[in-house]
């Protein structure tokens, strides 16, 4: 990864493109937000994983994000939680928060930041 410093900007050239970041939200993407992508995006493509693995009738998976901040700490990332909506048919609660504990585990990027940043997980099912 490269990351190029412009004024207003950081930009990375990744493998799929190009990433532009900035603290300013006319520039490009917030670090924070960048953050919280990482996070909901590995928990919730591990989560896919298991449930796919399990043949469960899943239609669709949202992942709705809360983060709490703390401005007397250079706006530091103190909490999120994530809140899995899943829809399908013949879904079991215990087994899909089953899968949601065992995803916690091998999310890379939750391991990454859990003893700095309180993670909480919610599922809610549609069926």
């Amino acid at each position: 990864m490269q990351f190029h410093f412009k004024e207003n900007q950081v930009e990375a050239s990744l493998q799929f493109g190009n990433l532009v970041i900035s603290g300013d939200e006319q520039y490009g993407y917030r670090p924070y937000e960048l953050l919280i992508s990482s996070i909901a995006g590995c928990s919730g493509l591990v989560f896919k994983r298991i449930v796919t693995k399990q043949r469960l009738e899943i239609e669709s998976l949202v992942i709705e994000a809360e983060v709490e901040r703390n401005k007397n700490e250079a706006n530091r990332v103190e909490k999120i939680t994530l809140h899995f909506k899943v829809r399908g048919q013949n879904l079991n609660e215990k087994k899909l928060q089953r899968n949601l504990e065992i995803s916690r585990k091998h999310c890379a990027m939750i391991r990454s930041v859990e003893n700095s940043i309180e993670i909480v997980e919610q599922l809610s099912i549609n069926q």
